[in-house]
């Protein structure tokens, strides 16, 4: 049994703030990264704890794809020393990379909640300027998009870890085969209560060992064909440089649709629809 772990930072026990999540800038002094650096140690820590439930639930080999900002904030030094891990973003699979080895199930770890959500720390989706994002009507986050790509390759999405809101949203629209294990609760946008670290790594690491003991009845989430996708951005601005994407619809005052066959598809326009709405606002 091989399983892939997505791991984001936003929802890591003791983070609620960007600086905790956002890596160091060319030239920056490391005295200003220090809030950074212990989050992305706590993160590792979070990633070990599933890992070692994985194993000890009878994987064979497990593979972490580092997928928060630039995709490389996992501390390689700290990981288990069986696992292999994927670092850098330009991957095909953004998230999901490592789907293409062949993969049983996949964990999330330290995922947040969507774009707009009350009392969910650091909510957005994939970008602070996509209001929402919908598929065939529901709105859906990072989340969603990804365990469509997993349902792709026919992998179930078995674990989520996070903020309670976070792991709400994902058993939701994934359903109630996701054992999911809460490290903080929200209380706005930049706070909430924590778990001590260690008791938030305990708990990943039982929450890892009953999702794969339940493996046998997950079911993988799958994009049906001709799905209609829509993205709503804060600005005009933004759906007006997307409609220079061929298939690519008005759907609102910021908002833009397409069509997807499959969710390989969906993935690769959603991707370049965030490229292209990355414009300049002000002259």
């Amino acid at each position: 049994m091989k399983v892939l772990i997505s791991a984001d930072m936003e929802g890591v026990c003791g983070v609620t703030s960007w600086v905790q999540v956002m890596p160091p800038e060319l030239g920056q002094e490391p005295s200003s990264t220090v809030e950074y650096e212990r989050a992305r140690l706590r993160m590792t820590r979070e990633v070990n704890a599933a890992i070692e439930g994985a194993f000890e639930a009878g994987a064979d080999e497990v593979i972490v794809n580092d997928s928060h900002d630039g995709m490389r904030n996992l501390i390689p030094e700290e990981l288990h020393t069986e696992v292999r891990f994927i670092s850098g973003s330009d991957k095909e699979l953004g998230m999901m990379q490592g789907l293409q080895e062949k993969v049983h199930a996949a964990f999330y770890v330290g995922y947040h909640a969507k774009a707009g959500t009350p009392a969910a720390p650091l909510a957005h989706t994939w970008t602070g300027y996509v209001n929402d994002v919908r598929i065939n009507g529901e709105s859906t986050g990072e989340f969603g998009l990804n365990a469509l790509i997993a349902g792709h390759f026919d992998v179930p999405v078995v674990l989520a870890t996070g903020d309670d809101k976070a792991v709400a949203q994902v058993k939701a629209y994934v359903g109630k085969q996701v054992q999911g294990v809460v490290v903080k609760e929200g209380y706005s946008t930049f706070s909430a209560i924590h778990l001590h670290p260690t008791k938030a790594q305990r708990l990943i690491k039982e929450g890892a060992k009953k999702a794969l003991s339940k493996l046998s009845d997950a079911k993988p989430k799958r994009l049906s064909k001709k799905s209609k996708i829509e993205l709503e951005f804060d600005h005009q601005s933004r759906a007006d440089q997307c409609l220079y994407i061929p298939g690519i619809k008005r759907a609102g005052e910021r908002a833009v649709s397409f069509v997807a066959s499959d969710a390989l598809e969906m993935n690769q326009i959603f991707r370049a629809l965030i490229k292209a709405s990355r414009v300049q606002m002000s002259p």
